[in-house]
């Protein structure tokens, strides 16, 4: 079976086929350099992606905090990682980098802040 992929690791974009049998990669056409390559045989043989989303903050300046994964993880687990994000909620102040959640999911990658989020001031009228 031929498949057909577009290379995402370089501006380029090189489409890439791929003859595979029963998981077997037989040959990789298309790339103009190594990053296609692997780039093709990780999508065939383990494709992995990264999520970037958002929690809701508590007592924050702002009601939610963008966050990310630090590592990719496995496509086939991304509902699970969406479905135990969604559960979390997190006490401000958020400071950029802070590991929110650890070990998500058992997948061995932690959820990360992307922005800082300022704890909010209440004033006495």
């Amino acid at each position: 079976m031929l498949k057909e992929l577009t290379c995402i690791m370089c501006p380029i974009g090189c489409d890439l086929e791929i003859e595979v049998t029963d998981k077997e990669i037989i040959s990789i056409t298309g790339n103009n350099c190594p990053k296609g390559r692997d780039y093709a045989w990780q999508e065939i043989t383990n494709p992995m992606r990264n999520i970037a989303t958002s929690l809701l903050v508590n007592g924050g300046d702002q009601p939610l905090v963008s966050i990310r994964l630090d590592q990719p993880i496995e496509k086939d687990k991304i509902f699970k990682v969406m479905s135990e994000i969604k559960k979390v909620q997190v006490n401000a102040p958020v400071k950029i980098g802070s590991v929110l959640i650890e070990d998500i999911a058992s997948t061995g990658s932690n959820i990360i802040a992307t922005k800082n989020v300022q704890k909010r001031e209440n004033y006495v009228i």
